[in-house]
């Protein structure tokens, strides 16, 4: 009976959803502002966190009319909500039963986030908008076939475990396979199925194909290659659009929002998922930045009623573009994530890098496979790197310190060793690798 009620659920939610991204501007922000009113009713009646604020700031919840007046709450601190997640989850009906999710983010402190059973049914059909993209780009098929690279214990996998469990819709055409595989037999997974669509972490797509460049090894060519999880730069998808062929998309969602947002066929960035989630971009000081400008991306989930998170730091970082898209939706557009706050590396001359320009100093190494740069100190670095040999290890070793010390500073301490594999329990424990940290 489970299983009926869910699908009923599913198909509740599922109608206009493929024509609402090509939705009238007021249509689409007259739906979000009415999601925004109920989130925060239900957040200052059920919600310990806000219903004390709310009290404690004699505001009536009510004056919250949509995403404009959202200003009037305040900004989450990270710190806040994972020390203490409990006084984020309703106590209301809607929550009994959520589901747990964990996270341990950037810092490694585990943040909890519960999902009501409701909004992780609805977003199934949420789905629907970001699998238009796909299914144009595999040939028009309903539910292309599609291999998954990730781990046993990813919440992708507890999510779908739900779903199985919750519902009797078709299933999509996926194999599964182990992040842990040895590289052969995640070739021979490809190979053997050959895929539409190869879904993993952003990170392992790039290294994988590294790999498969330095070692001439065949492989399956997917039409659309999905990356989640963590960031693959730009120039990075670009080399895997023009050596694999195929087609490189990605969506933007975390723990605490399921749908933020997903990539355009276009090419132009994350179309934002505008009445499920609301994206702000703030500069530094806190004040929103303009259009085209780069800041920190703060959300608000509009339909989970477990774990309420209004004005959430991301760390992530970001810009809205301002010109409408080619494809027609209209939904807002973001620029690719640009990294993280805490990615940005102060420096012992004052001066701030990009991860960027430690990306850069990378990418015309092709015996460099993965590398990870963490600061200790403003003059003290450990690099790792994964090089696709013993032997081509020396080479770049001096090549990377060559390149790091112009970046660094001449009196920086770097300090290189070699490893066979990087991020295995990063992903594990948070779903993301950083190839650049500063613990200062």
């Amino acid at each position: 009976m489970k299983r009926i009620l869910g699908s009923l659920t599913v198909l509740a939610h599922m109608r206009g959803q493929k024509r609402l991204p090509y939705g009238s501007r007021p249509d689409i922000e007259a739906a979000r502002d009415a999601r925004v009113r109920a989130m925060v009713l239900h957040a200052a009646r059920s919600v310990p966190h806000y219903r004390e604020w709310f009290a404690r700031e004699g505001l009536d919840p009510r004056a919250i009319r949509g995403a404009e007046d959202l200003v009037r709450l305040p900004l989450l601190a990270r710190d806040t909500v994972r020390s203490d997640p409990r006084r984020f989850l309703s106590e209301s009906r809607a929550a009994q039963g959520a589901l747990t999710f964990l996270t341990s983010g950037s810092t490694g402190a585990p943040l909890e986030v519960h999902h009501d059973r409701t909004s992780l049914l609805a977003n199934i059909a949420y789905g629907e908008r970001e699998r238009a993209p796909v299914i144009a780009l595999t040939g028009g098929a309903f539910r292309p076939r599609e291999l998954y690279v990730g781990y046993e214990t990813s919440n992708f996998r507890k999510v779908i475990a739900f779903y199985a469990a919750n519902t009797r819709l078709p299933r999509p055409k996926r194999r599964p396979v182990s992040m842990t595989a040895p590289f052969e037999e995640i070739v021979a997974a490809l190979n053997a199925e050959k895929p539409d669509l190869l879904t993993a972490y952003g990170g392992f797509l790039d290294v994988f194909y590294r790999t498969v460049a330095a070692r001439g090894v065949a492989v399956h060519a997917p039409k659309v290659v999905m990356y989640m999880g963590e960031r693959l730069p730009p120039e990075r998808r670009a080399w895997i659009e023009t050596e694999v062929g195929a087609r490189v998309l990605s969506r933007y969602c975390s723990v605490e929002a399921f749908k933020v947002g997903y990539f355009c066929e276009a090419g132009t960035g994350f179309h934002l998922h505008d009445d499920l989630c609301h994206v702000r971009i703030l500069r530094p000081d806190g004040s929103e930045a303009a259009l085209g400008e780069e800041g920190e991306i703060v959300i608000s989930n509009l339909v989970n009623r477990a774990t309420v998170l209004l004005n959430y730091p991301t760390g992530d970082m970001a810009a809205l573009r301002a010109e409408a898209c080619a494809c027609g939706r209209s939904l807002r557009v973001m620029s690719e994530v640009q990294g993280r706050l805490e990615d940005m590396l102060p420096l012992a001359s004052g001066e701030t890098l990009h991860p960027r320009a430690i990306w850069a100093a990378f990418k015309d190494d092709r015996a460099v496979l993965q590398y990870q740069l963490t600061q200790h100190a403003l003059d003290r670095f450990e690099l790792k790197l994964v090089t696709a040999d013993d032997a081509s290890f020396p080479a770049s070793r001096e090549r990377a310190l060559d390149r790091l010390r112009l970046l660094l500073g001449r009196s920086a301490a770097i300090e290189v060793t070699r490893h066979a594999e990087l991020g295995r329990s990063e992903r594990e424990r948070s779903g993301k690798f950083r190839a650049v940290e500063s613990r200062i």
